[in-house]
């Protein structure tokens, strides 16, 4: 919304969240059901037909299907709605990366009422059990043996019971398991243009991501790659968004880099979750919502080039299950030479759920520095005075207080 009022665009904000709606009140806004995509798209179009519309974004994995469908039938810019509802399941991005010649591991779609120990003799070791359509890392884990193979497969079982995965269907509740892919993790953030990837960022993830739960925590941009490797990576990216079939808008890439070897994990069509992209700058005052923006409308003063010193981010990781009471050492995080802001973005009173149940962060430390190592530097001992109070409980109750910004 900020980005549209840098540019001056009018926005309608559609939603199935009343408190969003509400908190929007002042703009305009349209009650569109996320869940059911027929019914998501006709609400749009019998909305443009009062207010024609110049283009539609989707700002996370709940709405990229639903956009682009409805611009679609508006003929205005999208994805085709096949590629993106390949990229939003894991087995169908899976099958396609492999036809189109990519390397990548070993997998298999099994459904929660296979056997899990028939499958567990089947599986390569080590392999990593997920569900196919659920993000932030939720329900993926790590089997070196069958009875962690077993343990995993009922575990995300009881996750996709809980989950609401409505808007993929039925294919959705499913898990994938996949031969297990050495090596560091990187993420890129791209903007793809009539086919054509630009890389917007290339973040490190310096935290070991082996297992048993990939929990992500610390993203730094630039990349510390060699400059050989990061242009692999981004071929990569090139091939795999192709393979999927997407062309226009932001993507959001993670994958793994071993020594030269470059596999690509998982492609999404969006941008970067949360508030990671606070710490992207593209020319002055502009942030990565100012690049998707300007490119859904066609605009002449795109700026794709990202800006500013080296930065990074830390979703900051629940370490207990239960409720949170309070946050202790704000201030002395915020001291931090080289940290920009934290935000604790989960208010007291609320239930907090660590993975792989869980699908939310405690909040986000943003820091600048002069090199990745500083940045990364800074980030941990930020998160070092931060001291979080969670007590056990089954019935969290809403306290005054707290930042409650939520990401997208």
């Amino acid at each position: 919304m900020a980005a549209a009022a840098r540019s001056g665009v009018e926005v309608v904000v559609g939603s199935n969240r009343k408190l969003a709606l509400d908190a929007l009140s002042g703009g305009a806004t349209l009650a569109v059901d996320l869940r059911d995509t027929d019914r998501g798209v006709t609400r749009i179009l019998a909305y443009a037909k009062r207010r024609p519309l110049s283009a539609i974004v989707g700002v996370d994995d709940e709405t990229t299907l639903l956009a682009a469908r409805a611009a679609e039938a508006l003929d205005l810019p999208h994805n085709d709605p096949g590629a993106v509802a390949a990229s939003a399941d894991k087995f169908a991005m899976r099958t396609r990366l492999a036809a189109a010649g990519l390397p990548g591991p070993p997998f298999r779609r099994l459904s929660p009422d296979d056997d899990p120990a028939a499958a567990a003799r089947a599986a390569p070791y080590p392999c990593v059990l997920k569900p196919v359509a659920l993000a932030a890392s939720r329900g993926v884990i790590r089997a070196d043996d069958a009875d962690a193979f077993v343990a995993a497969f009922r575990r995300i079982a009881a996750i996709l019971d809980a989950a609401d995965v409505t808007p993929l269907g039925a294919a959705a509740r499913h898990i994938l398991v996949e031969g297990y892919i050495p090596g560091r993790e990187v993420a890129l953030e791209g903007l793809l243009m009539g086919g054509a990837l630009e890389v917007l960022a290339l973040f490190d993830k310096p935290d070991p991501l082996e297992g048993p739960f990939f929990e992500e925590t610390i993203y730094v941009t630039p990349s510390r790659l060699a400059s050989p490797v990061r242009a692999r990576v981004a071929e990569a990216t090139a091939r795999a968004v192709a393979a999927l079939g997407l062309r226009e808008g932001p993507v959001h890439a993670e994958l793994r880099v071993n020594g030269d070897d470059v596999r690509v994990i998982e492609v999404a069509a969006r941008s970067i979750g949360g508030l990671c992209s606070r710490v992207l700058e593209f020319g002055a005052g502009s942030g990565l919502e100012d690049v998707i923006l300007r490119h859904a409308l066609r605009r002449n003063d795109l700026v794709t080039e990202r800006a500013g010193a080296p930065a990074g981010v830390m979703m900051i990781p629940i370490p207990a299950a239960g409720v949170l009471r309070g946050v202790e050492g704000l201030a002395a995080a915020r001291a931090v030479p080289g940290i920009d802001d934290v935000r604790i973005t989960i208010a007291k009173g609320q239930e907090v759920v660590p993975l792989p149940e869980g699908n939310r962060y405690l909040g986000f430390l943003f820091a600048r520095g002069a090199s990745p190592a500083a940045v990364e530097a800074t980030l941990r001992a930020a998160h070092a005075r931060l001291r979080f109070s969670i007590e056990p409980g089954d019935e969290p109750k809403d306290e005054p207080g707290g930042d409650t910004d939520e990401g997208a």
